[in-house]
């Protein structure tokens, strides 16, 4: 009798257990908050100060908005713990920049993909660089938990006999780039993209192979009942966001910086962040506060303007922290260009002068990149550039097309046509690409203090047997 009673009473937790996973999905539809599990990371879900932001976070919240969802984010240290909580249907969706492999589609459903990312092998500058798949052969070789870089090595198995890795189990990359750099590792693979992201915290590290793999990235969710019905909602979506251009703005906005940075200018902008910024870090932000500006991005426009330097002169007779002219100096009240104080106010009254200025249908961050090109080459020349963008049928609201016309303002078969004429376009290019690296830098130095750091395991596997030691605390 107790027997049977104990498996009546265990028949009811199982179906009451099945009935909570199916809940989710009807809770979903009754109070149209969206669950979903991320990672803690630059390229998919961190805080922006006290502003949630990241890559799929903004893409999530056009999904939840398009459909008037409100959206709930759960973090997850780990892949495993994140596969693990949509495999108990414990959220509606997992969002963390993760491939489509064949093990996860026979556990999970898929969404449609919404980019392609290739793997790279990175290791430290100095070090034995691999210069083929051979190479990786007998390397202390490590890859991010639960990711599918593990499932792409075991492919490699039968090319390199020899082919050991370590997985590291954390949710993050920028601790497998900790990692090599401390050399406590020799090699790791990164998704391109989140490498060339991160590489500006790291410019010591460079990608020495490309694993010439494209993995499609995808959403996931749990198999139970009602999850059909959201990926298909989901994909008409991304369908959507694809040809309206939200996924191009999207990726230009959290990747474009990291396209055109330069590894020693990232060396030597991390070592002036070290030395010389917090000298001037205080001045910068009281600054910014009052002209309601990130005080990081007026940090990166000094830097290169003057690379902090308050006594700054060109040969063209520019001067001081924000390198103001003459004229611009007297139009902005600043009555002595070396004054540190009063070239930051002027630089920064400057900036939102410009902003202000620029057509009203120009929409972030396009609106910031413009008007830093027009600091430096000015209003006139940067609207010519539109015009020329607009008659080679580009879109003039856009950085990127606009940025491509500027060097056009010094071709001589050109700038004559134009209403402002010669322009160093190639040189206010370079401005603003320089800015927004150095941006985005002291945006990924703040998430790198300010994020939480579980404890790091690294457990090594054999490519043979795939059988996972102990793991070793690092």
């Amino acid at each position: 009798m107790d027997f049977l009673k104990i498996m009546a009473i265990s028949l009811i937790l199982l179906a009451l257990g099945a009935c909570s996973e199916d809940d989710i999905f009807k809770e979903l539809i009754a109070d149209r908050e969206l669950v979903v599990v991320t990672r803690n990371s630059p390229t998919t879900y961190y805080f922006d100060g006290d502003q949630a932001a990241g890559f799929e976070y903004d893409l999530l919240q056009a999904f939840a908005a398009a459909r008037g969802y409100t959206l709930r984010i759960e973090v997850a240290f780990t892949l495993e713990e994140l596969i693990r909580q949509l495999e108990q249907g414990k959220v509606h969706l997992g969002a963390a920049g993760m491939a489509v492999t064949s093990e996860r589609a026979q556990k999970l459903l898929v969404t449609a993909p919404y980019l392609e990312q290739s793997p790279v092998v990175i290791y430290k500058s100095g070090k034995r660089r691999p210069r083929r798949l051979a190479d990786l052969a007998q390397r202390d070789l490590i890859v991010l938990s639960g990711s599918s870089h593990s499932e792409l090595l075991e492919s490699l198995s039968d090319q390199i006999p020899a082919l050991t890795w370590r997985e590291v189990q954390v949710g993050d990359t920028l601790e497998l780039m900790h990692l090599i750099t401390k050399e406590r590792a020799e090699l790791a693979v990164l998704g391109a993209d989140e490498f060339r992201l991160q590489q500006q915290l790291y410019p010591r590290l460079v990608a020495a192979l490309d694993l010439e793999t494209a993995e499609s990235i995808a959403w996931y969710l749990p198999k139970v009942e009602g999850a059909d019905a959201l990926r298909t909602d989901i994909n008409q979506f991304l369908t959507d966001a694809r040809q309206s251009g939200l996924l191009d703005k999207l990726r230009e906005q959290h990747f474009g910086a990291a396209r055109f940075s330069s590894r020693m200018g990232a060396f030597t902008f991390n070592r002036r962040v070290e030395s010389v910024l917090p000298k001037w870090q205080p001045l910068i932000e009281t600054v910014a506060i009052e002209y309601q500006m990130d005080w990081r991005l007026l940090a990166a426009v000094s830097y290169q303007e003057s690379h902090w330097n308050p006594t700054a002169r060109s040969r063209t007779g520019v001067e001081g922290m924000m390198m103001l002219t003459r004229i611009t100096a007297k139009e902005l009240n600043v009555d002595d260009r070396t004054d540190p104080r009063q070239s930051l106010r002027g630089g920064a009254r400057f900036i939102r002068d410009l902003l202000r200025r620029l057509p009203a249908d120009i929409e972030q961050p396009n609106r910031l990149w413009m008007a830093l090109a027009a600091y430096n080459i000015g209003l006139g020349h940067l609207e010519d550039a539109r015009v020329i963008a607009e008659k080679n049928g580009l879109n003039p609201h856009l950085w990127s097309d606009v940025r491509s016309q500027l060097p056009k303002l010094q071709n001589p078969d050109i700038y004559p046509t134009t209403r402002f004429g010669f322009a160093r376009g190639n040189e206010a290019v370079t401005y603003v690409d320089n800015i927004r690296q150095y941006y985005s830098a002291l945006q990924l130095m703040a998430l790198a203090d300010e994020r939480i750091q579980p404890p790091i395991n690294v457990a090594e596997m054999s490519q043979k047997d795939s059988a996972i030691a102990l793991p070793t605390a690092l």
